[in-house]
Formats: structure tokens, C-alpha cells, sequence
């Protein structure tokens, strides 16, 4: 409840109202014209002065002036429109945006292999053994709760539709290689497709056409590795496909010479930071429907483990731990390849020694002048005059000083 003095001044002092009879009748029937609700109007008097209360009850409804909507940032007042009204619309009706029925879509716009990939996938895990005798797609939908009334929601058509993008234009996902810099934008390619499509054609693409594959062989037979790990790239797409704001940009994938950036547009639940993704956390994606569709299709887990397993797959194949940051307006996760490789830090201009001091810094986490020349049996300023070099290509940062120095890997 919020009760607002009319008659006073800024400190409460009071001044008095004119004609406060006849604003009884027209403060209410005001207040209802304008803003569509009622509250309650009572006439006052102290010292002779008469001023007026009114008292509004709180709404669970927004509630606009003349069709537009305010809020209040400090002291001041802006008009509340676009995504971030959309948003705080479907909050005050406790409902996510996937959860919305789409007036549009009819049940010809289902794609039927989606929904035989989801029942396989869904035996396979045995989150839904049953599915697998299930023909009615209709049925199918309502049991995953996607639709309301029988009518298909936003949810069933990002999942298994034909052609989402029809209906949410930025429901697909850009990759874009890069040179040296973001604005040497080399060639691109944008994937489209449902989601139980997008994840698994999107890394069909980045094997093909972004990534080079390392190739070694076991005795005759040729084996190529991922440069990154796959499992990594794969959770990292699946939980932007989840949590994306859907009435934002694309999701998008910038591929580096030593990195690559995955974004999507959204935010981190209020009271969840960064530093909690790193553990086991609870799991509250911002399109619900999708995420327990996933889940029971064996796409995903659904204790809020997604991102440690990104954590955990880039640590195992020896790679830095992932940034995950907010970067222009949305969540960014960037995974960055192990470049100190021999061949790289051989055309870096470095000699032997220099090479298998950067791999045991590497495997060891640190190294130390005197590990550096017991190991090769240098001088001590030979291994200094070395390390100075290897810090000047920003390769390895010098820790600490005198007795307690060692260096480390900058990455």
C-alpha cells in the first residue's frame, strides 16, 4: 500500500488543498480514466487546512498511463518499452517467454524427424522409456507440457518446428573466423534448424569448415582429434540454446587463431554469479520448457552441472579454464586452445631449450631459474637472458621476486 499526501509540501508540512470537495470527485474518476484503477480518497483537515490522502493498493498487474509504461530509475522517470517491457510483462503474469502460445503455428509446422530424434533420444537416456510406442504427436507435445489448450506453444516450435526461424527471426546461430583482429571477419555462416537440430548441425559445421583437425596416427590408422574439446563446444551450445533470450540477437560463435567465443544474449538469474558456475549450483534456465525438453530427450542434465563439465573437459585436455564474462549486453564463454604447441613455439623464433621450458611450465604449472639451468646445465645469466625473451613474447610472466621468483604460462 502506498498513501499519497495531497496539500502538503516536500517536508510534509502542510499547506492545505483549494475546493477539496470537489477534487474528491475528480481525483478518483481520474485515476481510473488514465491509469484503469481504483483507489481509495480520503479528505482530511488539521489546523484548519484541509488536505487530501490517496491511497493506492498494490497491483500484480502492470499498470500503463495513456498506453505507455513508466519506471522510475533514481530520481528519474523512463518510459518502460521494447524487450525489457516484454519481459517484465510475461514476470508479472508468472509465465518465461517459451511458455507463450504462438497464434501462428499450426501442427503442419512440426517436423516429424525432430520428434523421432527426441523419442530415441529419450529411450536411449531412460528419462522416457516409454515414448518409443508413442505415434500421437499431439500427445507427445502435451506430455512435455508444450501445449495449452492444443495449442502449440513458443517452446514446441523452437524445438521441433520446420522452420522456427519463421516465427522468431533470430532463432539461429552465426559463426563467424576471424584474423588478428574483430574487424577481419574472414568468411561466415549461419546455421538454422530446430533445436534438437541446431546443436548437432552446428558442430557439423565448425568441424568442417572453422576447425583444423589434428591428425596423428595409431600404427596404420589415421586418427583426427577436435581441436577443442568436443564435449566442451557441445555443453557450451546447448546451454545457449537453453538459457538465449529469444527475442534478442543470435546466438554467435567468433573463431580465433587461439580461441574461440561463444555468446548469447540473456543474463545470470539474480542471485546466481559467475563464481558459482564453477560448482554445482541450482538449475533455473531462462526458457524452462526447452530445458526440460532437452533433459528428457538426453540432451542435457538438470542439476546445473553444465558448466562445470565445460570447466572439467577444457582442464582434461589440457587447455586454461573457460572465461565465462557478460559482454555486450548478453553471457559470453571463451575457450582458448593450447597454442604452445612445439611447431608454434618453434616458428616463434624460439630455441630448444626455450621450447621444453615453456612444455614443462606447462605440465608442471611453474618453473624456476635453477629447475631452468639444472635441467640444461646453463649459466645463470644464460637462463635469465632466456626467460627475458620468453616473457617479451608474452609467453610466460615472471611471479615474485629473488629467491621465491618463477614463471608461469600469461595465458
Amino acid at each position: 500500500m502506498r498513501v499519497n499526501p495531497f496539500g502538503k509540501n516536500d517536508n510534509s508540512v502542510i499547506v492545505g488543498v483549494a475546493k477539496a470537495k470537489r477534487l474528491m470527485e475528480d481525483i478518483p474518476n481520474k485515476i481510473q480514466t488514465q491509469l484503469g484503477i481504483i483507489c481509495d480518497v480520503d479528505l482530511k483537515d488539521e489546523d484548519g487546512k484541509d488536505y487530501i490522502e490517496i491511497d493506492v493498493k498494490p497491483y500484480d498487474v502492470l499498470i500503463s498511463y495513456q498506453g505507455k509504461y513508466h519506471y522510475r530509475s533514481g530520481s528519474t522517470k523512463q518510459e518502460l518499452k521494447g524487450n525489457a517491457l516484454n519481459k517484465l510483462l510475461l514476470k508479472k503474469a508468472g509465465k518465461t517467454w517459451d511458455a507463450v502460445v504462438e497464434p501462428r503455428a499450426k501442427f503442419d509446422d512440426i517436423d516429424t524427424l525432430a520428434i523421432e530424434a527426441f523419442k530415441k533420444g529419450a529411450t536411449t537416456s531412460k528419462r522416457l522409456p516409454f515414448i518409443a510406442d508413442e505415434e500421437d504427436i499431439e500427445q507427445i507435445l502435451d506430455n512435455l507440457l508444450l501445449l495449452e489448450d492444443g495449442n502449440l506453444k513458443r517452446s514446441a516450435i523452437l524445438l521441433f518446428g520446420k522452420n522456427p526461424c519463421r516465427f522468431f527471426i533470430n532463432a539461429f546461430v552465426k559463426i563467424g573466423r576471424f584474423g588478428q583482429t574483430d574487424d577481419d571477419l574472414r568468411f561466415q555462416e549461419v546455421i538454422e534448424g530446430n533445436a534438437f537440430q541446431l546443436a548437432d548441425k552446428t558442430l557439423e559445421i565448425l568441424d568442417r569448415k572453422f576447425f583444423v583437425s589434428p591428425i596423428s596416427y595409431k600404427g596404420l590408422q589415421r586418427v583426427e582429434s577436435w581441436e577443442y574439446p568436443y564435449e566442451a563446444i557441445r555443453e557450451v551450445i546447448l546451454n545457449a540454446i537453453v538459457h538465449r533470450d529469444y527475442m534478442g540477437a543470435p546466438i554467435q560463435i567468433s573463431v580465433y587463431n587461439d580461441k574461440l567465443i561463444v555468446w548469447n544474449e540473456g543474463s545470470l538469474p539474480e542471485d546466481l554469479t559467475f563464481e558459482d558456475l564453477k560448482k554445482k549450483h541450482s538449475s533455473r534456465p531462462h526458457n524452462p520448457f526447452l530445458a526440460s525438453a532437452f533433459f528428457k530427450g538426453g540432451l542435457i542434465e538438470a542439476w546445473g552441472r553444465g558448466t562445470i563439465k565445460i570447466i572439467n573437459e577444457c582442464k582434461k585436455a589440457g587447455l586454461p579454464e573457460p572465461i565465462i564474462e557478460y559482454s555486450s549486453g548478453g553471457i559470453s564463454v571463451t575457450i582458448l586452445k593450447n597454442i604452445f604447441s612445439k611447431k608454434y613455439l618453434l616458428e616463434k623464433g624460439l630455441n630448444e631449450r626455450q621450447v621444453e621450458a615453456v612444455i614443462y611450465t606447462k605440465e608442471n604449472g611453474k618453473i624456476t631459474n635453477s629447475i631452468y639451468r639444472g635441467i640444461f646445465g646453463l649459466t645463470e645469466k644464460t637462463a635469465f637472458r632466456d626467460f627475458e625473451k620468453l616473457i617479451e613474447l608474452e609467453i610466460l610472466i615472471k611471479v615474485g621476486e629473488r629467491k621465491g621468483t618463477y614463471y608461469k604460462l600469461k595465458v
